[in-house]
């Protein structure tokens, strides 16, 4: 796990080597510069899989240059198949063995998270994993090209801040901008699956991977699928417990966690295991369910508690952390906990993204496919018209209104300001269904793939967008500002392409949640941890936010921009202080913070 930089043309290098100073937490143990005219390539290290200083990075052979973060599970695999003179037993060096007998088409090899920087002469290649794991940005400039695994390494190179406008309403939308878009004008990353090619000072971004390749209806049986799922999950858990440092496991009181831990403990590996307390509010609490958890599996468990001082003290930290709004609370409290992690010494982490949007862990999945059979209603005019006519802000309304006008339903589980919301808070004009344009290149490939069931639709948008750009931001970011690398397991490539090649409804049709995990993990889990409700990543962050006075920076920001209608803005202050649209309001003070400290 590391951090990829790099400029390719015109640079002065005291701002290079600054830029990539931004950058040291990616990589604290090893600094690697290659430098020559017009090309700065770079690396930081967090040494994980052969840390000795052969492995260091840039790697270089004959013409050709690397720099990767990630892992590569499947790297010894690779080697017994490559003819290379390895000189290292670390993953990177696979990469340039396979670009070397596979050319550009080595990524289908490889399995695991990565951003990779690949430099063969005159040509660059950028890699994005398959799912969105690792990030990567860009900035093409005149004659130069940057890159960085985060924004902050590139904003030095901005000549002004300018906010860009599909970012903030793609945010407002679905909690994080969609790709290409970041809030900085100019500054790009790519997407799930995505590469880019750049050569005589032209880029040029295409699609590797895609679940929708992946034929439909392959497994038709449920016992069939139970047991092709259960292998593919087995192993992904399995490869990813390599490390040559030491490695830890969170730990809720769901299913998710405990299946990690589980499989873990089944290869003789006892994780020791960080579950999140809140000092102040014990409903949002996970630890009684998590001790019982640990007591089953026979691990060790250590109780994080945080409180509102604690909460407010990281929250500046935290949000510059992740260099762009991201609309997501939980990011602070996990801060915390990784902060702790980092104390007792851990360098790696296993975390269970992705388990809910492959699995259909959410109960809104199956609200939404009850809805999408109003679509058939024969004789649906009068409530069209009605909908159209009665806005109302609630979720429910705006679900029926689009069915009855016959528009996209599910538009990602982190769906929150609809277009008629932001046309009424906000001092523009803004079209019902403007937002589906972010949505448009993943819909169009659904409906150009051999897959019809929606719920492979709310899987895929959810993966790319929802987990891809939201939750993985966050994982990614508040991880690797401690220096830890993060693993999830349930995010292998196969693992998913798996779950998209059985029958969809073996996945839905009893109306249980995650009932495929929950019939794997059935013989191996306490009966408690498979019937526990949800409860996810909840915290008492309006109500920290509230009572330490913090939300006023909102009505601040707005009088110096006059972004938001004020009466409406209150309306939302005033709501959210009762528990309603709680999250629309953080989006909005974490919003608020970021346009203050670049915009004003």
């Amino acid at each position: 796990m590391c951090a990829v930089f790099g400029i390719l043309g015109e640079y002065d290098e005291a701002r290079a080597k600054h830029a990539l100073s931004l950058l040291t937490h990616r990589g604290p143990d090893y600094c690697g510069i290659t430098q020559r005219t017009k090309l700065f390539f770079a690396h930081q290290r967090l040494s994980i899989l052969d840390t000795h200083e052969r492995a260091h990075q840039p790697l270089r052979h004959k013409d050709i240059l690397l720099s990767f973060n990630g892992e590569i599970y499947n790297f010894k695999e690779l080697k017994d198949a490559l003819d290379f003179d390895f000189k290292t037993q670390s993953d990177s060096e696979v990469i340039i063995a396979a670009y070397l007998k596979w050319g550009v088409d080595f990524v289908h090899h490889l399995r695991g998270m990565f951003a990779i920087a690949l430099l063969d002469k005159e040509t660059l290649y950028l890699f994005r994993d398959r799912l969105g794991k690792k990030p990567l940005f860009y900035m093409h400039t005149q004659n130069t090209l940057y890159f960085s695994s985060e924004i902050k390494g590139l904003t030095p190179f901005l000549d002004k801040h300018t906010l860009n406008d599909d970012a903030l309403m793609s945010y407002l939308s679905f909690l994080a901008p969609t790709p290409p878009h970041t809030f900085f004008k100019g500054i790009h990353k790519l997407a799930c699956g995505e590469f880019l090619v750049y050569k005589n000072n032209q880029t040029e971004v295409k699609k590797y991977f895609d679940l929708l390749d992946t034929p439909p209806n392959i497994i038709t049986s449920r016992d069939e699928a139970v047991s092709m799922l259960e292998g593919l999950l087995e192993e992904s858990i399995n490869l990813r417990l390599n490390s040559d440092v030491p490695m830890a496991s969170l730990l809720s009181g769901g299913i998710d966690s405990a299946s990690l831990n589980y499989y873990a403990k089944k290869q003789g590996i006892d994780l020791h295991t960080y579950t999140l307390g809140y000092k102040e509010f014990a409903k949002y609490d996970e630890r009684a369910n998590a001790k019982e958890s640990a007591e089953f599996l026979g691990v060790k468990n250590t109780e994080v508690e945080i409180s509102q001082d604690d909460f407010i003290a990281a929250c500046g930290n935290v949000l510059e952390t992740l260099d762009e709004p991201l609309n997501d609370p939980a990011a602070i409290p996990l801060y915390l906990l990784f902060e702790r992690i980092k104390q007792d010494g851990y360098k790696v982490v296993l975390s269970g993204e992705g388990s809910d949007e492959l699995f259909l862990g959410y109960r809104q999945y199956f609200e939404y496919l009850d809805i999408e059979k109003a679509s058939s209603l024969a004789h649906k005019n009068w409530l069209k018209k009605y909908f159209r006519s009665n806005f109302s802000m609630n979720r429910e309304w705006e679900w029926y209104k689009r069915i009855f006008d016959e528009t996209l339903l599910f538009r990602t589980s982190g769906d929150k300001f609809t277009d008629l919301q932001k046309n009424n808070l906000m001092r523009r004009n803004v079209k019902d269904n403007e937002s589906l344009k972010y949505l448009k290149p993943y819909r169009d490939a659904f409906e150009a793939s051999a897959h019809r069931d929606e719920s492979i639709w709310y899987s895929y948008i959810d993966l790319n967008i929802f987990q891809a750009e939201h939750f993985l931001t966050k994982l990614d970011r508040v991880s690797m500002a401690h220096s830890i690398e993060s693993r999830t397991p349930f995010l292998d490539h196969k693992l998913a392409c798996g779950i998209f090649s059985i029958s969809p409804k073996l996945r839905y049709e009893d109306g249980t949640t995650k009932s495929l995990l929950k019939e794997i993990m059935k013989p191996k889990l306490d009966e408690r941890i498979l019937k526990r409700k949800k409860k996810g990543f909840s915290n008492p962050y309006m109500e920290y936010l509230i009572k330490s006075g913090k939300i006023s920076l909102i009505k601040e920001v707005n009088e110096q921009t006059g972004m938001f209608k004020q009466k409406e803005l209150d309306a939302y202050i005033n709501t959210a202080s009762k528990g309603s649209f709680k999250q629309h309001l953080w989006g909005l003070y974490v919003l608020s913070v970021w346009i203050k400290k670049h915009m004003l």
